[in-house]
């Protein structure tokens, strides 16, 4: 009989797994995806919507597998994208690849080198190409297994014809607007890789450094001139943490209003800052401060003739405003030729821009150097940074020093360092192709871009701007040129003298042929080859006298020129400027900014409306995953997809606040494996008990549903409202939120919970159980719907079970609308009521749980409750209302409501065993009651025989 009764339940059936499998079961649903076009139908669906949003990627590096950075960033571009589709946008998404760049090149010159290969430069670059094009392969098949939906037929490539075609044309307005010019000045230098960088490849570290206070002499006739005492020797002494720079020293820098003070040493006497001379002198240890015997201001010493303390040459005084008494000396040393502010004091004062050191770091003999610094190299090795030895030219320097040295010691300080080769950088004058910024009002209109995007809201997070304008206002000139061979050449030409010649006409021209032939025909021509049929401008010389330049330009205008590329000319149906510019915080001093700059110049705009930036991921322990590291395998956005599955990792992403760094272990995941389980078992739930409802037959109207349902469609109404208002701002994190909050407590411990009971025992076609099946259809679209950006894979499985009862369908749930509240799901009313009856039902469930732990009670069902209230109190007016409900709300077999006499003392709940009370329990329902009746199933309760005729 038992087994009969079971057989009249109507229990939870679906073929959607409890186990997800997602590592095996997502490959599939790609599959499927690309089966049915889904990007393509997405977009045909949008194709006539009146609103465009076009999100502009910022293209990935190829030249490595893709770590969890790249999917935190990816996966962010798609839940916006699949969010904006579904609220009604057109989203066409063209995906990206910076392919030209140093990394590569070193890397492809180094296999060939210990494949024993020379080559050219044309067949270098050939090489690069292909290794490239290798790491689009297979990044690409890493963003799909993501998940990640985009135009990948009509994906752009920094290193396609087209595209370099693009860049030179962009070089080309700068070149037309006077912003370019080649000049000599310290630029920072790799010397591992023997280029110039661009602020945007320049990371601080901490660093140790000699710090040495150097004396140099002041002849005694000299010091006569400028009345200072001449009856012991005198020096001026400065102070440097870079050793290796005195050989190019050319003079010593004094602030014109600070005072300086001559002081007696006892055997020589020294010439520093008054402010700083406690602290030359604890450097110095010496036993006490030295006496005075002179005070003057910094301009009383300008051109002051001192000398150095080894190259026969005088080091004259110079004055500058940025020299500070914070700390040092307050004579600062200046070598033009290796530091930007000692450049520009060089220039007021017609100096040298003298740089003895080559492209590999080493002195070099130009005839100045002395013979035992020759050759000595600068660079301080990553072995030797670990090791804390400092460079063989610092010691070389500090051997010839050793009778000029007044004190040294190591400090340590924050120091530029190369983001790819990790070693310190160096300050190296060489002739370079510079951008102005401050010419025709280029920086001001930069600025004036950054404050209208800000009237937009469009520095998402708001902190954004200042940290834009900051570093827009405090860039110096940019400098654009690359000693490197795998990037696109600035179409520069030179005389036999090396005099450069550029021109935007002959660029854009250039350009021309750049995109029918490539950018290696730059380097398989001549001059001669290369200008046929151009015209050139007037004062230039012929064709046969001119040779190509070889620089390349900074792989930052390749990706900033994208807009250009790509959005200017449509591709893929985008348009210009961009709504959305997406990328790390980082990008601000790279790609954000230099897309501004070629914006303004070449269109008078920025490209784009708004810019979200997120942080960057944080391994157990706490080390920041980087693109310039060298991670291991098991980082690997691959990796981590492999053990958990894309759609845990895309939960995990949308469950972080991502403006901030985002932590990520197997704790975190655990966390938001258990998310993931809710949500699948809620749509399985859900799926599970529609299993015999047919929306077009057995749908009930709102306003003729059951007070719970209606009640948990106010809920869900809720949610949506929330959830586009979290998405609207790109605060997944509150999505997430939300979701989990109503999942967890809404429905399976509240909704679904009750629900079991009308879902399994009452008939088929009950009114109640309709109703209720009906607002579970309601709540499973919306929440599918809701988590489908997110979890892109399940939303689509759990769709395609709800609309087909089958795994796949190609009525995808992206390809549907967002979620629309009707206004008959909202009731104040209902809303108001229950939260009165929940709170009741904790308290029943509170006073329930001694008894069951105690043994007297096994299930809810089992318990008896009597409630005692005063009849005017609000609550028992509540409880009254809703009195045939009580049982099924608080799952038990009987509900005694009880008006208290006395005066009021709120709400009393008794539990008491039914079995204790001569009931008899349902074997269909499990409900206690007062007798059963025969049925052709056996005894049950009269509930149940009621169910057993629908």
């Amino acid at each position: 009989m038992a087994e009969s009764l079971k057989d009249t339940l109507q229990l939870p059936k679906t073929d959607f797994p409890m186990r997800a499998e997602l590592p095996q079961r997502e490959p599939a649903r790609m599959a499927h995806w690309e089966k049915i076009g889904l990007y393509e139908a997405v977009q045909r669906k949008r194709a006539s919507a009146d609103r465009v949003f076009v999100l502009h990627d910022g293209p990935p590096f190829t030249n490595g597998d893709l770590h969890l950075g790249h999917a935190l960033n990816k996966t962010l571009k798609d839940i916006i994208l699949r969010y904006k589709s579904m609220r009604g946008f057109r989203t066409p998404y063209v995906p990206g690849w910076d392919c030209h760049g140093l990394p590569i090149e070193q890397k492809v010159s180094r296999e060939l080198k210990e494949a024993g290969k020379t080559v050219s430069t044309a067949e270098l670059r050939a090489a690069c190409a292909s290794f490239s094009e290798v790491w689009i392969g297979k990044q690409t098949a890493q963003f799909k297994r993501l998940g990640v939906l985009a135009d990948w037929k009509n994906e752009y490539k920094t290193k396609a014809p087209a595209f370099e075609a693009d860049i030179v044309r962009t070089f080309a307005a700068f070149v037309e607007k006077g912003l370019v010019y080649r000049s000599k000045k310290p630029v920072y230098w790799s010397i591992p890789f023997e280029t110039a960088l661009a602020e945007a490849e320049i990371e601080y570290k901490d660093h140790t450094s000699p710090s040495i206070w150097v004396k140099f002499a002041v002849p005694a006739g000299e010091a006569a001139k400028f009345n200072l005492p001449a009856d012991k020797p005198l020096f001026i002494v400065i102070w440097t943490t870079t050793p290796w720079t005195i050989p190019a020293n050319l003079a010593i820098a004094l602030h014109p209003e600070v005072d300086y003070v001559v002081a007696d040493l006892g055997a020589d006497r020294i010439v520093v800052a008054e402010a700083l001379l406690a602290q030359v002198a604890e450097a110095a240890k010496l036993s006490a401060l030295p006496s005075v015997v002179a005070r003057m201001k910094g301009k009383a010493l300008e051109k002051l003739a001192a000398r150095h303390p080894f190259i026969d040459r005088a080091s004259p005084i110079v004055l500058a405003d940025y020299v500070t008494t914070d700390s040092g000396t307050g004579c600062v040393h200046t070598a033009p030729g290796h530091g930007p502010d000692d450049y520009l004091t060089g220039l007021k004062y017609k100096l040298e821009i003298y740089c003895p050191v080559g492209a590999d770091g080493r002195y070099l003999d130009d005839g100045r150097m002395p013979a035992d610094l020759v050759g000595l190299t600068t660079l301080e090795s990553v072995e030797d940074l670990a090791a804390r030895k400092t460079s063989p030219a610092n010691i070389g320097v500090l051997k010839k020093l050793a009778g000029a040295l007044l004190a040294k010691k190591n400090i340590t300080h924050s120091y530029p360092h190369c983001w790819r080769s990790k070693t310190p950088i160096i300050f190296r004058a060489v002739d370079q192709w510079f951008v102005s910024l401050d010419k025709n009002g280029v920086r001001a209109a930069a600025l004036t871009e950054i404050d209208g995007i800000a009237s937009r809201k469009g520095w998402i997070p708001a902190w954004g701007e200042a940290r834009m304008r900051g570093a827009v206002e405090s860039r110096p000139d940019w400098c654009i040129s690359r000693q490197r061979a795998w990037g696109v050449p600035i179409p520069a030409f030179y005389d036999a003298g090396k005099a450069p010649y550029l021109d935007a006409g002959v660029a854009r021209a250039i350009a021309d042929k750049m995109e029918r032939r490539g950018t290696n025909f730059w380097y398989d021509s001549s001059a001669s080859e290369i200008l046929d049929g151009i015209r050139l401008p007037e004062g230039w010389p012929a064709t046969a006298d001119l040779g190509c330049g070889r620089d390349t330009l900074d792989v930052w205008f390749d990706s900033g020129s994208s807009h250009a590329a790509v959005l200017r000319r449509g591709a893929g149906g985008t348009s210009w400027p961009a709504d959305l510019y997406l990328e790390g915080s980082d990008q601000h001093r790279g790609w954000f900014q230099s897309s501004l700059w070629t914006g303004v110049v070449a269109y008078g705009r920025a490209p784009y409306k708004a810019v979200l930036t997120h942080g960057f991921i944080l391994d157990e322990e706490r080390k920041k995953l980087s693109k310039s590291d060298v991670y291991q395998k098991p980082q690997t956005s691959d990796a981590y997809i492999a053990d958990y599955g894309a759609d845990v990792i895309r939960l995990w992403i949308a469950s972080q606040d991502f403006r901030n760094d985002i932590p990520i272990s197997k704790e975190i995941l655990s966390h938001v494996g258990e998310t993931y389980r809710l949500f699948r078992n809620t749509f399985r739930f859900q799926l599970a008990n529609l299993h015999d409802f047919d929306p077009s037959r057995d749908a009930v109207p709102v306003a003729r549903m059951d007070t719970l349902d209606r009640w948990a469609l106010h809920q869900t109404a809720a949610l949506v409202r929330e959830c586009t208002s979290a998405y609207d701002a790109y605060e997944f994190h509150r999505v997430y939120q939300l979701c989990n909050q109503f999942c967890s407590v809404t429905l399976s411990a509240t909704y679904h919970d009750i629900l079991k009971d009308r879902l399994y025992t009452l008939g088929t076609n009950a009114p109640l159980r309709r109703s209720s099946q009906t607002a579970i259809g309601h709540i499973f679209q919306a929440l599918v719907k809701l988590l489908a950006p997110i979890i892109a894979f399940t939303a689509d499985e759990a769709w395609a079970f709800g609309v087909g009862k089958s795994e796949f369908s190609a009525d995808s749930v992206h390809l549907q609308d967002w979620p629309v509240v009707p206004d008959g799901w909202t009731d104040a009313g209902v809303e108001a009521d229950f939260g009165i009856l929940l709170r009741v039902r904790a308290r029943v469930y509170e006073a329930i749980e001694p008894l069951r732990a105690a043994g007297k009670l096994g299930k809810s069902l089992d318990a008896a409750v009597t409630l005692d209230a005063a009849p005017d109190d609000p609550t028992f007016l509540v409880l009254k209302k809703y009195g045939d409900f009580l049982p099924e709300l608080f799952i038990v077999s009987r509900v005694d409501l009880h008006p208290a006499s006395g005066p009021p003392a709120g709400l009393s709940v008794a539990i008491h065993p039914c079995a204790e009370q001569g009931a008899l329990r349902c074997p269909r329902c499990w409900r206690w009651v007062p007798e059963l009746v025969r049925s052709a199933h056996g005894e049950v309760c009269p509930r149940c025989v009621e169910a057993l005729k629908l």
